[in-house]
């Protein structure tokens, strides 16, 4: 990694968003850049995460960058080996795996007025400068742990999803799993092929849809890789089916009969594959589909019907060392408990760093006390030089998370571009056009299913502590669009 300062730029985290960013700026004429990451190897959430099961629950190859297509996944539903493949594959290929610095926990970033540059400190002490401050951190970076009583204290095996621990055998051992989110459904029909016994404490059910999931022959493989045009119409197509489940929901008022028929879809799979009707009412949840994000298995249901799997939904009074004990009275002992629970998205995510503005404005503390908001998902007043990259208010648009670094990039090349003809040092949003696009953004989400549908028992990441939502109400199109239109004015350059 260069060390001469200050840097053309800082990007935090080495994920995706992370890769994309560096390879734009790259494409910029900015080669002197850092990406630091807290982790000892590049990939984000798909180095991080290794539990069985894990695989994109979205199709794959529109789970990718547009600009560098994978001709070798090899099932509709890529494992998560080889999205962790991929990203070192196009991190080693647009050649920015030299800028990464790992093993580098990011503690704080400040702006420097006087020099205009930013200045970031890292865990050792040490402080690096640069003109431009990218976070690309991630919605899924931050580890929820339970606060139960008595968590602490359990003498067996515990273990997060997102610190998986392969050395530890579960092959006939007593297992407990809390949660029934997205990684739980892929994770708890393979922890159930080898515990004796698995008990998952569920505190809300989950809408699981069939998964169709196929293996990508080894010809087609081939094809796509002699001839891209085909796999790009193989794209449009899966493009078009994850555009579909996302359209409802940012179209509620009107598809709402849409939205529903995919409710249907959930609840008859509920149906065929469980005959216990006790059992059945446990697993239906009573929020609409969609309220959480889409999840998709054709082995969740069928496991739970299994003579050793057990459902408790009475919620967890305490946790003793050698089992849990539900509010219900009853006691499961264990000898290993998996913490499916997820990620801590609004307290630890908005930012993820400490990032001090102008004037000494820390942007976690306004975004608590004024709401949150970032013109195109992207930037705020008050922090010049500066993009939250694949985690900010209104930045997740669509399905795939490649859809919000697309644009973004575009956005990127667009803002810099005129920073370059201008020949100007700094660029910062304005305070009016910040605040158009928020009160545009939050108009238009009282027609999404988040407001309008019945969300109240979801439990859903979607919603913050006070209720709001800042999920970009729009379809993929129309933010794609809007980045080749927004006024170049909405930035002061200086």
């Amino acid at each position: 990694m260069t060390v001469q300062q200050p840097l053309d730029a800082i990007v935090v985290g080495a994920g995706f968003g992370g890769i994309g960013s560096a390879i734009q700026l790259k494409k910029l004429g900015y080669h002197n850049l850092a990406i630091l990451d807290r982790e000892d190897d590049l990939g984000g959430v798909w180095h991080v995460n290794r539990y069985p099961g894990l695989a994109v629950d979205i199709p794959s190859p529109t789970y990718s960058f547009w600009f560098e297509p994978n001709p070798n996944w090899s099932r509709m539903y890529a494992p998560g080996a080889e999205i962790k493949q991929y990203a070192k594959d196009v991190a080693d290929k647009y050649d920015v795996r030299r800028y990464m610095r790992f093993n580098t926990n990011v503690e704080s970033a400040r702006w420097d007025e006087d020099d205009k540059v930013w200045q970031v400190t890292v865990a050792d002490g040490e402080t690096l400068t640069a003109r431009f401050l990218v976070t690309a951190t991630g919605f899924l970076s931050q580890p929820c742990t339970p606060d139960i009583p008595g968590i602490a204290d359990f003498a067996g095996k515990i273990v997060h999803t997102t610190h998986w621990d392969d050395s530890y055998d579960f092959e006939g051992t007593r297992v407990g799993v809390l949660g029934t989110g997205a990684t739980a459904v892929q994770l708890i029909p393979e922890l159930a092929k080898a515990a004796a016994d698995l008990t998952v404490f569920q505190r809300t059910p989950i809408h699981v849809v069939p998964k169709q999931d196929f293996a990508i022959p080894a010809g087609l493989q081939r094809l796509f890789a002699r001839v891209p045009l085909t796999q790009r119409i193989f794209r449009w197509f899966t493009d078009m089916q994850s555009a579909l489940v996302f359209l409802p929901a940012v179209r509620y008022r009107e598809l709402r009969l849409l939205a529903n028929s995919t409710a249907y879809i959930s609840s008859l799979q509920r149906f065929i594959t469980i005959r216990d009707k006790e059992l059945r009412r446990k697993l239906s949840p009573q929020y609409d589909f969609g309220c959480k994000r889409p999840t998709y298995s054709n082995d969740y249901y069928r496991t739970f019907t299994k003579p050793h799997v057990h459902l408790r939904d009475s919620g967890i009074e305490r946790i003793d060392p050698d089992g849990v004990i539900t509010s219900d009275g009853v006691k499961t002992p264990l000898d290993a408990l998996v913490l499916a629970t997820g990620f801590d998205i609004w307290e630890s995510n908005f930012p993820a760093i400490e990032i001090i503005g102008r004037g000494g404005l820390n942007l976690g503390k306004w975004w608590r006390s004024e709401g949150f908001r970032a013109y195109q998902g992207m930037t705020v007043p008050n922090f010049p030089n500066y993009l939250g990259v694949a985690a900010g208010p209104f930045a997740n648009s669509g399905l795939s998370f490649f859809n919000m670094i697309e644009y973004q990039t575009r956005h990127m090349d667009r803002l810099f571009g005129e920073l370059h003809r201008r020949n100007a040092t700094t660029f910062e949003v304005t305070e009016a056009a910040n605040n158009a696009f928020s009160d545009r953004m939050e108009a238009l989400q009282q027609n999404t299913l988040l407001h309008l549908g019945n969300c109240a028992g979801s439990r859903s990441y979607y919603f913050g502590p006070n209720g709001e939502t800042v999920l970009r109400p729009t379809t993929t199109r129309t933010v794609l669009a809007e980045q080749a239109s927004f006024s170049l004015s909405d930035y002061a350059f200086e």
